[in-house]
């Protein structure tokens, strides 16, 4: 396999931080620019991050004394010296989407973190085991952008990474609802306990945007492709509720779910544990080698559950049970700023690596 040169637009947030310590030592991908606002432009990327590194683990040493880009200005020259782009910037939408848009008709690819462009109905918006084929739209949107190499893919929302994953093996049930209560720890608000206190002990019950982003980007995932454009699923009808807690890392679901075909609790469970998708089949680099880790504790599963499970790339899944008002329901896990975040954007670039969409 290549080694592909990669830059980091955003490298001084959290997220771009965790794409650092990712890519510090990945078989595939290394790290060739660091690029963030104005204000670090020109410093050393230990300089621009000071004394706010987030991480647990050391700045990666070879990183440490990059010199930062300015991610707005620097546009081509990130782009000449890189195959492709993650991006992870604080900035409004709009902005977003404009930046975005400049690197991939700078022939540069871009695999987003961002919200921005999510929405735009020629974007994939890919979850590497669940809609891998949805990359077909790219060549649609390279002729939107009037491209031959650029284009932008998208992560979903951090908190979809948990029930989504778990929903989809089901789906052949004819999933029609689904209830959504989202327990969303701090690091997805890019935030510590050292850096927000008032969370210690606290639980705050509203996201701003959150729960309309976990209830209408899982259409555009289960949608399908036509005339160029994704177009969303109609089903299934899904609500949600989100709440910030006093949690460092991990988002954790409390899901509840009907179907139009019964189905055994052990063929559900039967259904996540041999579940395989794209990237296990394609044996990718940071791949779970299972994807769905179902824990049969009925009594405290909590104590089974687990954030980290395969380097953070799986999803945990407990505490199946039957409902009066639902079919089933259930508690999952997955860890936000891994799975559900730069981990999950570094799949998804791993995905379109081998399959062509990145040269």
């Amino acid at each position: 396999m290549k080694k592909y040169r990669v830059g980091i637009i955003g490298a001084t947030g959290m997220v771009g931080q965790r794409f650092a310590t990712i890519l510090e030592n990945h078989p595939w991908f290394e790290v060739a620019a660091l690029a963030a606002s104005a204000r670090s432009a020109g410093k050393t990327y230990k300089d621009a991050v000071g004394s706010h590194w987030l991480m647990t683990v050391p700045m990666p040493a070879k990183m440490e004394n990059m010199v930062v880009l300015n991610a707005e200005e620097d546009v081509k020259k990130v782009a000449d010296c890189c195959d492709f782009v993650f991006c992870a910037v604080n900035m409004k939408k709009d902005e977003i989407k404009a930046l975005e848009e400049l690197y991939a008709k700078a022939e540069c690819p871009v695999m987003s973190n961002n919200s921005a462009n999510r929405g735009t109905p020629d974007v994939p918006m890919i979850i590497p085991e669940i809609n891998s084929d949805h990359a077909q739209v790219i060549e649609a949107q390279r002729k939107r952008l009037g491209t031959k190499r650029g284009f932008i893919s998208v992560k979903s929302n951090c908190s979809l990474q948990s029930y989504v994953p778990a929903i989809h093996p089901l789906m052949e049930l004819g999933v029609t609802k689904v209830l959504a209560c989202t327990y969303q720890a701090i690091s997805g608000a890019g935030k510590t306990f050292a850096t927000w206190p008032e969370m210690v002990d606290n639980v705050i019950p509203f996201i701003g945007g959150e729960e309309e982003k976990s209830e209408n980007e899982p259409l555009k995932i289960w949608g399908h492709i036509e005339n160029g454009q994704i177009v969303n699923a109609s089903t299934p009808s899904i609500t949600s509720q989100c709440l910030r807690v006093p949690v460092s890392d991990g988002h954790t679901a409390a899901v509840f779910a009907s179907f139009e075909k019964k189905a055994e609790m052990e063929e559900i469970i039967a259904r996540w544990e041999n579940y395989k998708g794209e990237p296990q089949k394609l044996g990718l680099p940071s791949a779970p080698k299972q994807f769905l880790h179902y824990f049969r504790e009925d009594d405290r599963p909590q104590s089974r559950l687990d954030r980290n499970l395969e380097n953070g790339m799986a999803v945990s899944i407990g505490r199946l049970r039957p409902d009066t008002q639902y079919d089933i329901k259930f508690v999952c896990l997955s860890h936000n700023t891994l799975r559900g975040a730069a981990g999950g954007a570094v799949l998804m670039a791993e995905l379109l690596c081998a399959k062509g969409y990145i040269d």
